[in-house]
């Protein structure tokens, strides 16, 4: 597995790990996919020149990106990884819903490495600088919410159950979870930028441990309500990872 310099590059790598978790019915394919969506879509906005800075905003999206191939990688040669990706990789044994697997990738990413990456990009310039193309993309994770639910129904018939729980719909839920988890990386941005490197490397542990505590929450809510809920909705869900991908991959 090449390290990527490009945005183009990191799609042909996850591209391969989604399907080696095909041929291996490994459900850490199910985030690898989710976060090629992203990726496409944010290469494809870069394209238009869509950003202030597009250059600048490839380069943190191939450090951030760079941060997941590692921990994927290193992890399956059994070598030192974070706290919370270990968490999530581990845990994709587990019997949790296809969503459940998402958002402990989606936890692990955004809460811990996209501070890491934003910070080091910005290393010796204003960190304000990217600030405005940072929440650029909030609002493309935001339009592709509702095209993922949609996906997502494919493969879990019964999510919409989750429509029970409150007033917000579960694409909300979402949306909801991805902005809350971006913002807060956003001061961790801050945080990190503002110190040297053996501050950042004690910083850094701290945020993986608070990153890990929220992975554990996401394995086992802590509402009796949300875990039975989340047990039964996964009765009915789709369990071969290839034919899980296959059917999100349908237009």
């Amino acid at each position: 597995m090449t390290r990527p310099t490009t945005i183009a590059q990191v799609l042909l790598v996850l591209d391969e790990i989604i399907d080696e978790c095909i041929i291996s019915n490994n459900r850490l394919g199910l985030f690898a996919y989710l976060y090629r969506r992203t990726t496409a879509e944010i290469l494809k906005e870069i394209e238009l020149g869509g950003f202030e800075n597009n250059e600048q905003l490839e380069q943190m999206d191939v450090a951030f990106a760079n941060l997941y191939l590692d921990a994927y990688k290193n992890f399956k040669e059994a070598k030192l990884v974070s706290k919370s990706w270990e968490f999530t990789f581990i845990n994709a044994k587990e019997t949790l819903t296809i969503l459940q697997h998402l958002m402990l990738g989606v936890n692990a990413h955004i809460n811990l490495d996209l501070g890491i990456a934003t910070s080091a990009t910005m290393k010796g310039k204003n960190v304000l600088e990217i600030e405005t193309d940072f929440n650029k993309v909030n609002d493309i994770l935001f339009n592709i919410t509702n095209e993922m639910q949609d996906r997502l129904s494919r493969v879990s018939p019964l999510l919409f159950l989750m429509d029970i729980l409150g007033k917000n719909t579960d694409e909300k839920v979402i949306d909801f979870s991805m902005r809350k988890a971006r913002q807060q990386a956003w001061n961790s941005t801050n945080l990190l930028w503002a110190l040297d490197e053996d501050q950042q490397t004690k910083a850094i542990a701290k945020i993986d441990l608070l990153v890990l505590e929220l992975a554990k929450f996401i394995k086992e809510p802590k509402s009796r309500v949300i875990v039975y809920l989340l047990k039964f909705i996964g009765r009915f869900e789709e369990k071969n990872v290839g034919k899980i991908i296959t059917k999100l991959r349908q237009p």
